[in-house]
């Protein structure tokens, strides 16, 4: 099979196309035949060493994928040989996403909303779990209660900003100007140019924020919280002081980490069906052409995701 791999951590460069074998399912696996596989941040820290979670290269990145099952164990139920499915498997642990064949655990996958292309279904999945898990298991989110998301208009951000609003919050968002439209588009009811103002004199009495942002955000953060309010990041390495500080505060403070879910993928898949939710893909490039999409992420200005399309 093709699989766009690196020998050694660095830039955009290090990622080539390279014949690898297909790989070899375990009890309880699933083969998949992809289709398309999501571009994230964190597969541009693996690339480049920053966080080298998948051990010594060479390795192949990604997680999120979207297409078709070839094979199958006996005895599973879930899916059956053709099934279009989605997912975020194994992650952190080495997906090897970036290959025209991806071995994965049934329970870590779900089938494909019909409404949504390949490339749109790989681009729900990491993004997509970060915001459920976010909001909902950590954030315990509730109909009415008032939100904040930080970036917006990027891939984790529409998505989180979609799942609140799907389950029943009132969100504001922080987004450039260019992408105000766009935000408003995924339901944002306030969306807030940083930019041109500190958002933390726009915003009161918030009962959650999703930071996506990093830096000083989340510490900043706390001053538009309501008591006993939350701060949830998913960039959460550097916020060590952040509990305490939270505390003392009257406030609390948590990070995400994102962790694969079959049956969060099914509730993200039933929000798409009915029509409250829907991933953006703002660019497409082939498996061979890795490199640029990694470069177009990194420039920083993407609306939603990018895409690598294998079929």
């Amino acid at each position: 099979m093709q699989s766009l791999i690196q020998h050694s951590f660095g830039g955009p460069d290090v990622l080539v196309l390279e014949e690898r074998p297909r790989p070899v399912r375990n009890f309880g696996d699933v083969l998949v035949r992809v289709h398309a596989a999501s571009v994230n941040p964190i597969d541009l820290y693996t690339r480049a060493g920053v966080m080298p979670i998948l051990g010594p290269a060479p390795v192949v990145p990604g997680w999120d994928i979207s297409g078709v099952v070839e094979e199958i164990e006996l005895g599973t139920t879930t899916f059956k040989v053709g099934d279009e499915v989605f997912g975020m498997p194994l992650f952190p642990r080495a997906a090897n996403a970036y290959a025209e064949y991806v071995v994965a655990p049934a329970g870590q996958l779900w089938h494909k909303p019909a409404q949504l292309s390949h490339a749109q279904a790989a681009s729900l999945a990491l993004a997509g779990l970060t915001s459920l898990q976010a909001l909902r298991d950590i954030a315990r989110l509730q109909p009415s209660q008032r939100v904040l998301v930080h970036g917006a208009g990027g891939g984790v951000g529409h998505l989180a900003v979609q799942v609140a609003k799907a389950m029943g919050a009132h969100v504001i968002a922080t987004a450039s100007a260019s992408k105000h439209a766009f935000v408003r588009r995924c339901g944002a009811d306030e969306v807030i140019d940083y930019t041109a103002v500190d958002f933390t004199e726009q915003v009161r009495d918030m009962d959650v924020v999703f930071d996506v942002v990093g830096g000083d955000c989340a510490e900043r953060s706390l001053q538009v919280l309501r008591p006993g309010g939350i701060v949830v990041t998913a960039l959460g390495l550097s916020h060590g002081h952040m509990p305490a500080l939270a505390a003392a505060a009257g406030k609390r403070f948590s990070s995400v980490a994102v962790q694969p879910d079959g049956a969060g993928l099914r509730q993200l898949a039933e929000w798409v069906a009915a029509g409250r939710l829907m991933p953006h893909v703002s660019q497409t490039f082939p498996l061979a052409e890795g490199a640029r999409a990694h470069r177009a992420l990194e420039a920083g200005s993407m609306l939603g995701k990018a895409a690598l399309i294998l079929v």
